[in-house]
């Protein structure tokens, strides 16, 4: 699989590239000052923008972001960018949460717990690739059910027989997934990363990480045969980034053999 690495303002290099070219986003940005991030500012506005622009029709984003409380008022930025996309042409296709399962509590103490965190899936008209997981296990599994449908014009039910149940179904949109440590400040889960790759993308198709940090997303993207263009402002992550998906690449096996391409072989896009 193919990839690119490239340093600076993701705002400036996503510039640089096509329109229409991305099929898949996956990201945490930086939000409400949480993290210090070595000093860089984020232009939420611009990186929007940016993303529409090279992002396919068809093509997904999911922006992972949470919101800090000051003051004892949580700062609604999550649901300001929200709306944001929206603004910017992007369809809201699914408000999903990620659990924290295991992870600090963040928020007031006044508040109940807080871990979770917002994963917006936006897409550019009708996503094109929809690959639900299903291993949420069903009780009925294998049982012939019958059960009352949607009503007729009249106002009336009609009971249905039902196909037999699947042993599983889709899972919920709340993801119950622990937090991980690293080196990066705001470490990525690789789980969380590797399940929306395979819920909206294909082999072969094109993943972005337009803040890649530690490479979470860029590792899971080449682990599962898509390609991959990360993108960090900060030479520190950039090279760890690198470090880190180069370490896949130099493991991954198609069958007998294995698969070494390095970094920066994908050609200018």
């Amino acid at each position: 699989m193919n990839v690119r690495i490239l340093e600076g303002d993701c705002v400036e290099k996503m510039k640089e590239q096509p329109e229409d070219i991305v099929d898949l986003t996956v990201t945490s940005p930086p939000y409400d000052n949480l993290r210090t991030y070595k000093g860089y500012s984020f232009d939420f506005e611009n990186v929007v923008k940016g993303l529409y622009r090279i992002t396919k029709v068809g093509g997904v984003v999911v922006w992972v972001v949470a919101d800090s409380t000051l003051d004892g008022s949580e700062s609604g930025t999550s649901f300001k960018q929200a709306l944001f996309f929206k603004e910017c042409g992007f369809n809201l296709h699914d408000t999903m949460i990620w659990v924290k399962d295991g992870g600090g509590a963040i928020g007031s103490n006044l508040c109940y717990t807080q871990n979770w965190e917002f994963m917006f899936v936006f897409s550019k008209g009708k996503p094109s690739t929809v690959n639900l997981l299903r291993d949420k296990p069903n009780k009925s599994a294998g049982k012939n059910k019958s059960g009352v449908g949607r009503r007729t014009v009249e106002g009336e039910h009609k009971i249905e027989q039902r196909k037999p149940c699947a042993e599983f179904s889709r899972r919920n949109n709340w993801w119950y997934i622990p937090p991980e440590r690293g080196d990066h400040p705001a470490v990525f889960p690789e789980a969380l990363a590797n399940d929306h790759i395979l819920s909206w993308s294909k082999p072969g198709d094109l993943i972005l990480d337009p803040f890649v940090g530690g490479g979470t997303t860029g590792k899971m993207a080449i682990l599962n045969g898509r390609h991959f263009i990360g993108m960090d402002i900060a030479s520190e992550y950039v090279n760890m980034s690198k470090e880190r998906i180069e370490k896949a690449q130099a493991t991954l096996q198609y069958g007998s053999c294995e698969l070494t391409v390095p970094v920066g072989g994908i050609p200018t896009l």
